[in-house]
Parts: structure tokens; sequence; C-alpha cells
């Protein structure tokens, strides 16, 4: 494990704290927690600007083009 030391304003401190309590973390934990999510996000976002980028929109219309247009069968509706 390693140390950081975050500069934090009083206000999100205390309410870190306060969440991190009612959910029963340690704050170490809660933060620890809180950028592996955020990294996972960026790394997602990352993942799929990737992939649009590298996507054709021909191929797209192409393959929505073959999907037939029929309504849904009942309980297929969202």
């Amino acid at each position: 494990m390693s140390t950081v030391t975050v500069e934090l304003p009083e206000s999100l401190k205390a309410s870190i704290e306060a969440l991190a309590a009612k959910e029963g973390y340690s704050v170490s934990q809660f933060l620890a927690s809180a950028a592996g999510e955020k990294l996972a996000v960026v790394l997602t976002m990352d993942y799929l600007r990737r992939e649009a980028a590298a996507g054709c929109r021909e191929d797209f219309e192409k393959y929505l083009a073959s999907v037939p247009d029929v309504p849904p069968l009942p309980g297929d509706e969202l």
C-alpha cells in the first residue's frame, strides 16, 4: 500500500467522513473505492472513444438496414 496526502476543503472532508462512516467504511477505503470508480469511468470512456473512432458509418448503416422493421414481440417492450 502507498500513502498519499490530499488537500481537501473542510466541508468535503466532513462529507466524506460522514458518508464513509454511514456506509461502514474507513475514509481510506472510501477514497480508494471512489478513485477506483473514477479510474474505471475514464478508462471506459477512452475505450469507447477509440472504438467509435475506428467505426465505419457505412458498415453501421448496412447492419442497421438488415434489421427487420417489425413491431416488438409481446414482453419485449422497454
